[in-house]
């Protein structure tokens, strides 16, 4: 697997290997992109924001959707970081791959790990994708292999 570079991201997205909407060339980083925060659930309090800035308190858990929507070919996968802003603030956060053949937008599980209150402001970036190409093709995407997060939109917790 190789990681692509800003220039290969935008080659990608040419070739319609890659999408992501809305796509802005600001978020582009040298080896990545970033996605910015659509919607926040508490699910302890039942909390979900979908406009100005979500409040998360202290030691809580709560999930966060992308407003961007992702969706990759048979040739790339893609692994999700959280920007280290957010780390800075205490924000844990668990991410992992998102398979070739995904589409949709992204939920994240994180915890406010600290003392205080925690300020998410829509549309702040919050996490980085990093897309990788595979040595080949996925034989069977993720929607053929599993699925069960495809097409998914806004903070999903649950599938039934």
């Amino acid at each position: 697997m190789a990681v692509l570079s800003d220039a290969d991201i935008l080659a990608a997205r040419a070739k319609g290997e890659l999408t992501i909407e809305p796509f802005a060339e600001r978020s582009l980083t040298p080896n990545g992109d970033d996605v910015s925060i659509e919607e926040v659930a508490v699910p302890s309090s039942g909390l979900r924001v979908r406009e100005g800035v979500a409040r998360v308190p202290a030691m809580t858990r709560f999930a966060v959707s992308t407003r961007e929507t992702v969706t990759l070919g048979r040739g790339l996968a893609a692994q999700i970081w959280l920007r280290t802003t957010w780390a800075r603030r205490g924000v844990l956060a668990s991410f992992g791959m998102i398979d070739a053949g995904f589409s949709g937008t992204l939920t994240f599980g994180a915890l406010n790990a600290s003392d205080a209150v925690l300020e998410l402001p829509l549309g702040e970036r919050f996490a980085q994708i990093v897309f990788l190409r595979l040595e080949s093709d996925a034989s069977a995407t993720y929607g053929k292999r599993s699925g069960t997060w495809q097409n998914q939109r806004g903070v999903t917790l649950d599938r039934p």
